[in-house]
């Protein structure tokens, strides 16, 4: 009986933890810290800022937020989007501290982070983030 509570109890805690898990991933979250140089990006920043997203080639999740950041940066003529292949530039995932892909880093226009999100983000927070930029 003792092993069932026991057993009970830790598949509990196990769902408890995914739930909260899976409802942060996607969720941008504000972080001053690091920047980027435009030589490290092999390319330019946007005029006003510039969205980065570190993904990998089997990532399918991946190509669901480039699809996302491509449409709602498509209207946004000053903010440029840089894809970057995380397995091809391990030094700058390990400067800027990528844990998994996809994740999403908002530059300024002199490449400082201002804000990421783990994961694909979620439209609503995604456009929120871009227009006040």
């Amino acid at each position: 009986m003792i092993n069932l509570v026991l057993l009970f109890l830790i598949l509990l805690s196990t769902l408890i933890f995914g739930l909260l898990y899976l409802r942060r991933k996607g969720e941008i979250k504000e972080n001053l810290g690091f920047q980027i140089f435009e030589s490290e990006l092999r390319n330019k920043y946007g005029k006003r800022a510039t969205v980065v997203q570190f993904s990998t080639t089997f990532c399918s999740e991946c190509r669901a937020a480039k699809a996302l950041i491509s449409d709602v940066v498509s209207t946004q003529n000053e903010i440029a989007y840089i894809e970057i292949d995380a397995e091809s530039n391990l030094e700058l995932v390990r400067k800027v501290d990528i844990r998994s892909t996809p994740t999403t880093l908002f530059l300024d226009k002199a490449g400082f982070e201002i804000a990421r999100a783990t994961g694909a983000p979620k439209r609503d927070q995604l456009i929120k983030v871009i227009t006040s930029l």
